[in-house]
């Protein structure tokens, strides 16, 4: 059985950081037919890019390391506020995905949320494959935005509200 914890960011982990990002974006980017550098020119700037977008919008986050049985696996970045917890963004390497971790981290944060009586939010990438585990889960789409879904978990009983920031809830699209 792995050991799964949570570690804050250092400025150390820079770039296992980046090569978490990187991982997430090599199979979209294949079809550009770019070189081995061009690719990584980009990917740095998108990681870059993305990296500041996070902490300005969310200057209070948790940003935390993924370890398992005391490695580094992945990323958890979670907002938390009085009315929702939004996760950020959970990414594990390649190599450690389908492994049980994030439903275990998931988990975790529905304990969270329920103990606050607030739901669990996260926006998805239509065509992610982890949005099955989401679904599987519990998580309903609340609303989509062209290339992203905003997906909610909510806690046995929390009373069904307007949907948050982006309208309605709808029936588990």
């Amino acid at each position: 059985m792995l050991t799964i914890a949570l570690r804050p960011v250092r400025p150390s982990d820079s770039e296992f950081l980046y090569r978490v990002y990187a991982n997430t974006r090599y199979e979209e980017l294949a079809p550009t037919g770019w070189s081995p550098d061009q690719t990584e020119a980009f990917l740095r700037m998108q990681f870059r890019a993305q990296h500041t977008y996070y902490h300005d919008q969310y200057p209070t986050a948790a940003y935390d390391i993924i370890e398992s049985d005391g490695e580094p696996v992945g990323r958890l970045y979670v907002h938390r506020t009085p009315t929702e917890l939004h996760i950020i963004d959970i990414s594990l390497l390649p190599e450690h995905r389908r492994a049980g971790i994030g439903s275990e981290l998931l988990r975790r944060l529905f304990a969270e949320a329920t103990a606050a009586n607030i739901p669990v939010r996260i926006h998805v990438e239509v065509f992610n494959p982890a949005m099955r585990l989401y679904k599987r889960l519990g998580f309903v789409r609340l609303s989509g935005s062209g290339v992203y879904d905003l997906m909610e978990w909510r806690p046995p009983g929390l009373a069904t509200t307007d949907g948050g920031p982006d309208g309605p809830v709808q029936s588990g699209k």
